[in-house]
């Protein structure tokens, strides 16, 4: 299951039964920069029940990106 989200493409994987995680990426493909360390992609959340709460814990993790990024500047 995949979801975009304020420019990043969520999408949510079943880790083992049961065990839901989001993965995070640019929509656009370039690194995600988090304290000058560049990745391609970062998974994010706890073992989720449904991937619906995945992918809502993976929003809550971009929107406090956004903050933390808007406080830098």
């Amino acid at each position: 299951m995949t979801t975009i989200y304020d420019g990043f493409d969520i999408e949510s994987f079943e880790a083992g039964k049961g065990l839901w995680h989001a993965r995070i990426r640019r929509a656009d493909f370039s690194p995600l920069a988090i304290d000058g360390v560049l990745f391609p992609a970062m998974e994010v959340g706890f073992a989720w029940p449904d991937p619906d709460a995945a992918i809502a814990d993976a929003k809550t993790h971009i929107d406090r990106f956004r903050r933390r990024a808007d406080s830098d500047e």
